[in-house]
């Protein structure tokens, strides 16, 4: 829970900085039950969690990844203390995308999530260079025909006002929005990301910020 490695932890318990409900343990070989005794260090109490879920509204200018050598990640956003059980990006948002993404080490949720079986809706607000028309409508409710060929699943397009539309898909190929409206002769200007699945980006958090999720958010994830 990031009190130090493995050595380190055994200087603590050598110094006496270490008690199980409140007994000074001498011994770093000794089994507990985290779940059913109280361990602290000096007067601070170590709290075990084995998995981290984390709620960010990702800004423009950042790489959905754990790490890069050349340019800022999201992982830059999160504090040192949040970084302990190594939670990273499920799937990816462009670098000059904004909005929700949720990072954990829950490998098995995160696959779910990802998974092409599951067809998770992911939705997202759009501004475009032009208007859309209902034919528009029709070609993605159809399946869009990308550059290279490949046929996108249907997708649910809707006009919220001028140029600026709510796109719903259940896939994330590679720009895959930006493409689909390339195809159709028109630009993405702005793209921000509102939902996945039944997880909805919390409309108080700032650009940037982040937070863990709330029981009833992981539980509408897990119970999909």
């Amino acid at each position: 829970m990031g009190y130090g490695s493995r050595k380190e932890v055994k200087a603590l318990i050598k110094k006496k900085r270490i008690t199980v409900n409140d007994k000074i343990i001498t011994k770093s070989d000794i089994q507990i039950d985290p779940d059913q005794v109280q361990i602290k260090c000096d007067d601070s109490i170590i709290s075990y969690k084995k998995f981290i879920y984390i709620m960010l509204n990702k800004p423009a200018g950042y790489l959905s990844a754990t790490e890069d050598h050349h340019q800022k990640t999201v992982l830059d956003l999160i504090k040192k203390q949040d970084k302990i059980l190594h939670p990273f990006p499920v799937g990816r948002l462009d670098k000059d995308t904004e909005g929700l993404l949720l990072l954990t080490n829950d490998g098995q949720l995160a696959h779910d999530l990802l998974s092409p079986k599951k067809h998770v809706d992911k939705k997202y607000i759009a501004m475009l260079a032009h208007n859309i028309s209902d034919h528009d409508v029709e070609n993605f409710a159809a399946g869009i025909m990308l550059e290279d060929g490949y046929v996108t699943m249907p997708s649910q397009l809707r006009l919220i006002k001028d140029n600026t539309v709510e796109i719903i898909i259940t896939e994330g190929k590679y720009h895959q929005i930006k493409r689909m409206f390339e195809a159709v002769g028109n630009k993405v200007t702005y793209l921000k990301r509102v939902a996945m699945g039944d997880l909805i980006l919390d409309s108080e958090l700032k650009l940037g910020k982040y937070r863990e999720l709330t029981e009833n958010e992981l539980r509408s994830l897990q119970d999909r």
